[in-house]
Formats: C-alpha cells, sequence, structure tokens
C-alpha cells in the first residue's frame, strides 16, 4: 500500500507541473477560459478539490498495480516493463477514448484534448514505474527478486 501512495503522490506531483506556467498552465488556462484573476478566486475552493483529485489518484494507483501484478503474472515481463505496458495499454484503452469522447461531443479544442490526456498518459506512466520500482524493493511470492 506504500507503493499505491506513493504513486497516487506522484500524480499530484505530474499534475501540478503539468498544470504550471513552466509547461501547459498558461495555455490551459487560456483555453478553458480562466483569466488569472478567476483562478484566484478558484484557488479558494482548491483544497477540497485537490482533496477529491488525490483520492481518485489513490484508486487508480491501487487498480493499475491490480492490472500490473495481473499482467506480470501472465506475461512474465521485467517489473519496469509490465508497469509500462500496462499504464499505456489501460491510457490507450479506457482514459484516451473517454477523454475523445468528451472531446468530440463537449465542443472543446482539440489543444485542450491534447493537454489534458496527455496529463493523464504522463500521471499513468510514472504511476506505473512507480509501482514497478517499488516492486524491487519486495520479493515476489516465489521468493525471487523481481527483475527489471
Amino acid at each position: 500500500y506504500v507503493a499505491v501512495l506513493l504513486a497516487g503522490i506522484a500524480s499530484m506531483v505530474i499534475g501540478f507541473i503539468w498544470y504550471s506556467p513552466m509547461l501547459f498552465g498558461t495555455l490551459w488556462m487560456k483555453l478553458m477560459g480562466y483569466t488569472k484573476e478567476s483562478m484566484k478566486e478558484a484557488k479558494k475552493a482548491m483544497t477540497k478539490t485537490y482533496t477529491i483529485s488525490f483520492v481518485v489518484s489513490l484508486i487508480t494507483a491501487y487498480v493499475l498495480a491490480h492490472v500490473m501484478t495481473l499482467s506480470e503474472n501472465f506475461f512474465h515481463y521485467p517489473s519496469v516493463t509490465t508497469g509500462l505496458n500496462t499504464a499505456f495499454w489501460m491510457w490507450f484503452g479506457f482514459i484516451g477514448p473517454v477523454q475523445l469522447t468528451d472531446f468530440l461531443f463537449g465542443g472543446k479544442k482539440f489543444q485542450l484534448f491534447v493537454i489534458n490526456t496527455g496529463y493523464q498518459l504522463a500521471s499513468l506512466i510514472v504511476m506505473g514505474l512507480v509501482l514497478a520500482m517499488s516492486s524491487l524493493f519486495r520479493f515476489s511470492r516465489t521468493g525471487r527478486h523481481p527483475e527489471l
């Protein structure tokens, strides 16, 4: 469960960086129709938003860890390969299509779709890596150390 917690924290860190002015924050604000003033006002309610977002990232990390375990036991790939593959295919099969449907029917700009869906991919990839690396610090059920 420590790995799930670390993966959830990593997802939040990726989000803070992704949506910061350093990367896509300024463009995202513009595409969403936000101003600096409206963002200052919205920050007052951010504790609840960030808390819910963190809980959801923990759920995502838990499900990803579960699917990674199934995948690793089925394919017998090394942990990091399993983490990267599972994260990508979970994004490609579940998150990408849902976000694409939202884009198609939501009337949002394509750039916004790319920013938001790109974040989801980056988040899952980092979560997969965190979960994979954590498996290197514990022994598998067979008693052998997992491979990279």
